[in-house]
């Protein structure tokens, strides 16, 4: 199997050149030929701190993965149903290795920027339904499969059959939608904007006030970011991303605000900003290769275990693409389409990802949205996924020191990065009802649901439904009508389940 494609290597072209800083790397240099830096407009520098803010943006899966799907005893972890659990340290090493050895990959074969790492939607799957009704292993085993699935529609070319079958329209509306939706990651990440026990959904702080430091500290990052790239500073999301984390060690060793909690409501969000005891420690890769292909068939039967890889393939399938889609047009390396260089490639890359976070039960692992900072910072090519890369593979012995960047400083480089991806929507032709509402629908579902999986299949829905019932039938592209239907299925399996005994 070949998963660069030869014709796929001489047909890239690259994105309106940037100009601005930085010395572009020597024109027949190796970095520069394999990975087309020059070409793309970028640079050595760029590239480098690119990559490096893609990490920081990033991190907090290192934390964040073990704390989901695994504890420190089975009293606070996720026990499956055979009383099994894991480790949050082993889960924590094979979180940063599966992410460094994935992103490493795609840079190299994929020559995007994109970091790969544990899906937060698929781990919580697992962790809140799947082992309910399996063990940890099973559920792993479902994982692969998933992943084996999916890199099978890339190898056939079916997944890149699908993203060519969706309008242009659609797919500027995927990268908006994106943009508002780590835009909403990052104000509820940093408590800038919070549930409500009663009344709308959510409300400004606590109240209507901004009542936290750590909330304060993120305004600070946020405006700061801001200004670094409205006056065009090299590095400037970098250096944001440093100087309030430094701003924020400051602040929690002079107040001791810890950790937020049920009694401390207005401490820091999932990890503190300070150095403590041992920074260097050997990482527990025990549970790679801890997984069971095949028994969640024999323990729940072959129905219910289809479902489950069925809602997992399309989790997985479509908010790769439209992560994909979102973060090509953000590189400016798509085309016109919406295609972008070594598409077949990046798909079935991304889909040894979620072979490989299953192999190693760390959940499937795909691209992140939060490339998109790095992309941000000026990163074009692959070399900038490699640096990410190594420096995840560094994060297995540097726990300690990877958790000192606290989610409010990454969360103020996703909203910057959400208003940059909200410039495509210049691309929909909102005067076009036909279009308007699909891309609307697309738009406001992914950040309203927490999922790109569901805006992309509300859009679908309504952009075939509409079209058909306005006589224009014909310009729906046919998989876009059995992508549809597989949509259809996917929002109604709840439903579909009960009726089945499942």
């Amino acid at each position: 199997m070949t998963i660069l494609d030869p014709a796929e290597m001489h047909t890239e072209t690259g994105p309106a050149q940037h100009t601005t800083g930085g010395k572009p790397p020597a024109p027949h240099s190796f970095l520069d030929k394999f990975f087309q830096i020059s070409q793309r407009g970028s640079t050595l520098a760029r590239e480098f701190r690119g990559g490096l803010v893609t990490f920081f943006t990033m991190a907090y899966i290192v934390i964040l993965n073990p704390l989901i799907l695994g504890g420190f005893s089975a009293q606070n972890a996720p026990t499956d149903v055979a009383g099994g659990w894991l480790s949050a340290a082993q889960v924590g090493a094979v979180t940063g290795l599966t992410a460094g050895v994935m992103t490493i990959i795609f840079g190299l074969i994929a020559n995007l920027p994109f970091g790969l790492a544990a899906g937060l939607g698929i781990n919580s799957f697992l962790a809140v339904a799947v082992i309910h009704e399996v063990t940890w292993p099973e559920a792993m085993g479902l994982v692969v499969i998933n992943g084996i699935l999916i890199v099978l529609f890339g190898v056939t070319g079916a997944r890149t059959a699908i993203f060519k079958a969706v309008p242009k329209e659609l797919k500027a509306a995927i990268t908006v939608g994106i943009g508002l939706f780590i835009a909403f990651i990052g104000f509820v990440d940093s408590g800038f904007v919070r549930p409500t026990a009663g009344g709308p959904p959510v409300q400004l702080g606590n109240g209507g006030s901004i009542t936290s430091i750590p909330t304060l500290v993120f305004i600070i990052g946020l405006l700061a970011m801001g200004i670094l790239v409205a006056r065009k500073i090299q590095g400037g999301l970098l250096i944001g991303i440093v100087a309030t984390t430094i701003l924020a060690a400051v602040v929690e060793a002079v107040f001791h605000i810890g950790p937020s909690s049920a009694s401390n409501p207005g401490g820091w969000h999932l990890n503190t900003p300070v150095l403590s005891g041992q920074l260097v420690s050997a990482p527990d890769l025990s549970l790679v290769g801890h997984f069971d292909l095949f028994g969640s068939f024999a323990r729940i039967g072959g129905l219910a275990a289809t479902m489950l890889v069925f809602t997992l393939v399309f989790t997985n399938f479509f908010d790769a693409m439209g992560t994909m889609t979102g973060l090509a047009k953000s590189a400016g390396v798509a085309h016109k389409d919406g295609t972008f260089p070594r598409l077949k490639s990046a798909f079935i890359v991304e889909g040894f990802g979620a072979v490989a976070g299953g192999a190693t039960s760390g959940s499937s692992n795909t691209v992140y949205i939060d490339s998109a900072a790095g992309i941000g910072e000026g990163a074009r090519t692959g070399l900038a996924s490699v640096v990410t890369g190594v420096l995840f593979l560094g994060s297995m012995f540097f726990t300690p020191l990877t958790s000192v960047v606290p989610l409010e400083v990454a969360a103020a480089a996703l909203v910057v990065v959400g208003a940059m991806m909200m410039a495509q929507i210049r691309e929909i032709k909102f005067t076009k009802f036909s279009i308007a509402l699909p891309a609307f629908l697309t738009i406001v579902t992914m950040p309203l649901t927490y999922s790109i999986a569901n805006g992309i299949g509300v859009g679908f829905i309504s952009f075939a439904v509409i079209s058909g019932a306005s006589g224009r039938a014909r310009k729906v592209h046919p998989l876009m009508w059995v992508v549809t239907a597989g949509f259809i299925i996917y929002f109604a399996r709840g439903p579909i389940n009960a009726l089945m005994g499942i």
